[in-house]
This record gives C-alpha cells, structure tokens and sequence, in this order.
C-alpha cells in the first residue's frame, strides 16, 4: 500500500484533473495516516486485544481500498488512501501475537518474517503496480488490494486467536491527541518541504510547533498513570538505540526504493539512463523482495545462534555495501539490480533483528506498543529520506530531451548519503548494551506455569 501508486504519480494529474502537488498527497496523506495509527493500534492492542484491533486495520484497509477502486476524484483518492495508511499497524500488532503465542524455537522466525514483510511489500508492490499501469486500467490495482485485504481479514478472524497477555488501563486520549498533533506537524513539514520550501512559513511554523508539541507531550506521558507510551522504558539504551537505528535503516532502505526506478527510466538521452518501461523500473526491485523472503529465515537463525545485536550489526554493513555497489556500477541494468539487491538483503537481516532487540528489552505486556515506536522510527526515517532525496535530484539537474532531468551525480549523492547513514546505523547498533541474562523472549506456559504468568515477566525476569 505504501508503494503502489509510486508507478502512478506522473499520469494521475490527468487521470484525475489535478495538479502534482495535489496528487503527491496520495502519498504523504498515506505516510501520515500510518505513523499516527502504528504507535496508537499498538498501545490499544495491549489494552484491548492484539487480533481486535488487527481486524479492525484491514476492515479499515478493506474500506479504503474500495474507495480508491470506485473514484477518479483526487479528494475521495486521497482519504481513501489515508484509510490505506492505518494498515501499517499490522506488523506491530502481529509481531506481539507471534511473541504471545509461538513456542521459544518458532518465536525467531516468525517475527524475522512478519517485520520483513515491511520490505518486501514495498518491492513487490512496485513492480505490479507497474504491470497494472502499463497494461490495465488503473483502477484495477485498487480492486486487487481490495480482494486481498478481505482474504487476510477473513483468515484472520477464522485463524489467529487472541492474545490473553494485556496491559490494563484507561487509554490516554491526551497522550493520543498529542502524538498525532506531533506527528501530523512533524511529517508534513518534512514530506512537503521541498515544494514549500525549508525556509517557507509553513515549514518554519510546522516545525516549531512540531518541538512545542513534543515537549508537552513529553512531559505529559512522564506523569501519566497509564501513559501511550512508557517514556521510563522506553528511554533505556537497550529500546532507545534500537529505535534510532530503525530510523538510519527506514531512511537507508527507502533511498532504494525511490532512487532504483526512477534512474532505469531516465531516457537515454541523458547520457546514463536506461529509458526502460514503468513495468520494467518497479521489476528491478523484485530480486531485492526475493531475497527478503528467503533471508528471513536465515537471519533468524543467525539471530538465535549469535544474538539481534550482531545480526543488526550485519545488516547494516551489507546496506552500506550495496551501495557502495551503487555508486560504481550504476550504468548497466544488471549491475543496478544487484546493488539494489544487496541493499535489500541487508534491510532485511536489519528488519529482522530490530524487533527482537525490542521484545528482549520490555515487558510482554507491551511489546506491541514498544514494536510500534519501533515501526513509526521507520516510517519516519523513511519521511526524511523521500524529502532529502526529493531536494537532491532538483538540485542537481541538466536538460536533455526536451526534459529537466537529475543528473547521474544527483544519484551518486544519493547513494553517498543513504550509505553514510547505514554507519550511523551501524554505530548505533555498536552502542547496543548486551542483556546481563537470559533475553526477554517469552516462554510459553509449561507445567505449573500459565501462558499469561510467563509472558507478564518482565526483562530482568521478575513477575
């Protein structure tokens, strides 16, 4: 959901008699609605039920689906796509079901599996989203996600149980209202900066009232009784410093993903581009998804024999490697797909690990909300990225074609810049305290022991 328009953002000013600035909102609108939701379904998923509220994201996603399938009007498109964007919840929530419910060997890969789908839905949907605009009608693309949002609701609610692990208490509507008002201010700012420009009012004013609303709101969750967010864990080194790695690795990752089409279907005459179809720019992408899938696994054992924070730390250094990779060989297809590839590779070990450096850190009873924070770094990693890597392929331009075209040296910059910000990944994994003990990795009920009991233990092991 978060990539399929992207093949479609050049043609929908036409499709739906609107300006660019206005349809690029089908994208911004999604990213919003997804970084408010996360962190919120998360914490109401510990409080209420986990399988709850993953039926009531993809109800929701169902809807919006339906919505965007039956319009060409720009405005009904883009609630529909903010209803989309609450669909992002899924992972956090999932990532808590599988901890709730997996034995010990299976908790590992389930969770390396479920965060990695982050990825590789972002480099599946690109490639079909493709397909579907150079040989269908557009729409089309909305009545398939429409058919398998209701296929997983339907497997959901006959096939995951719910949880018994909860988190009582009265959810935080200030907490709530606070967070979304940061987000909304903080986002917005960053994904319209570029065309509103970094010195414009509305940017200044957005963000500044962006800081305003996260310092109240910081000390609001601190002298809160039940707080959206447990600032006392989660400011921890062993949560904190996963979370700010998830932020280099959101931006890491998303720099591929925006730059690897785009520098394909450049025309030839730019003197580097390729001028390859829509469909043929968003395959590029689908050897990294392949790979994401078949590395999951792997990365989950390598997490059980040598530990998240080392599987972390290998993952970074492959994103950092692939575009290293990048840099030198972006003239051939073949040798662009491979950096892409091996850019992919290490997002996935990193996403991988990043949730079970999380589960290990904080009690059972809120992993779902503490996987959530970790999910909205991502997404807000990957909210900086699109902005930065927007602002350099307009600063550095030439004319070719009749067109304004990035040059190959916008894309080397890129490609500079998502990999310096792998090594900050990288360091920050460094800074990861080892636990003294066992890791908080749930152990499902044995004999004399309930399920609920065991997953209530918090991380140095008291009840």
């Amino acid at each position: 959901m978060q990539t399929v328009v992207v093949p479609l953002l050049p043609d929908l000013p036409a499709l739906t008699g609107s300006s660019a600035s206005t349809v690029s909102w089908t994208l911004t609108a999604t990213l919003l609605s997804g970084a408010v939701c996360t962190p919120l379904l998360g914490r109401a998923g510990d409080m209420f039920g986990k399988k709850r509220m993953l039926v009531v994201a993809m109800s929701v996603l169902s809807v919006g689906s339906v919505m965007c399938a039956l319009t060409s009007d720009i405005g009904v498109l883009i609630v529909g796509r903010t209803l989309q964007g609450m669909a992002t919840a899924v992972v956090p929530l999932g990532i808590s079901i599988l901890r709730d419910e997996l034995p010990p060997a299976k908790v590992g890969g389930g969770v390396a599996m479920m965060s990695s789908t982050l990825g590789i839905g972002a480099a599946v949907g690109l490639p079909l989203a493709g397909l579907v605009v150079d040989h269908a009608d557009w729409h089309a693309m909305f009545w398939g996600a429409t058919v398998l949002a209701l296929v997983v609701l339907t497997l959901i609610v006959l096939v995951v149980r719910e949880s018994p692990v909860r988190n009582p208490g009265r959810f935080d509507v200030i907490g709530s209202l606070g967070l979304a008002a940061f987000l909304v201010c903080l986002l917005l700012a960053v994904s319209k900066g570029t065309a509103w420009g970094w010195t414009g009012t509305r940017t200044l004013g957005l963000l500044g009232a962006a800081a305003l609303i996260l310092l109240g709101w910081g000390a609001h969750q601190w002298r809160a009784s039940t707080p959206l967010v447990d600032l006392r864990v989660t400011a921890r080194p062993a949560v904190l410093l996963p979370n700010i790695a998830a932020l280099f690795i959101g931006f890491s990752f998303y720099a591929n993903s925006l730059s690897t089409a785009q520098l394909v279907q450049t025309p030839t005459e730019s003197g580097y581009g390729l001028g390859v179809s829509v469909a043929v720019g968003g395959l590029c992408l689908l050897p990294g998804g392949v790979m994401m899938v078949v590395l999951s696994p792997v990365s989950s054992r390598l997490t059980a024999s040598r530990g998240p924070r080392f599987c972390l730390g290998v993952g970074a250094v492959l994103l950092g490697l692939g575009y290293l990779v990048r840099i030198f060989t972006s003239h051939h297809l073949w040798t662009i797909i491979l950096g892409a590839t091996v850019v992919a590779s290490g997002t996935a070990i990193c996403y991988s690990a990043l949730p079970m450096l999380v589960i290990r850190a904080v009690p059972a009873a809120q992993t779902a909300a503490a996987n959530g924070i970790n999910a909205l770094m991502r997404t807000i990693g990957q909210a900086v990225c699109s902005a930065v890597v927007a602002a350099v392929l307009t600063s550095y331009t030439m004319s070719a074609g009749g067109h304004e075209l990035p040059t190959l040296h916008a894309y080397m910059v890129v490609f500079v810049i998502a990999g310096a910000v792998a090594g900050c990944a990288l360091l920050a994994c460094l800074c990861i305290p080892e636990p003294p003990g066992p890791t908080a990795v749930p152990i499902p009920a044995q004999a004399g022991e309930s399920r609920i009991a065991s997953a209530s233990r918090d991380p140095s092991g008291r009840t």
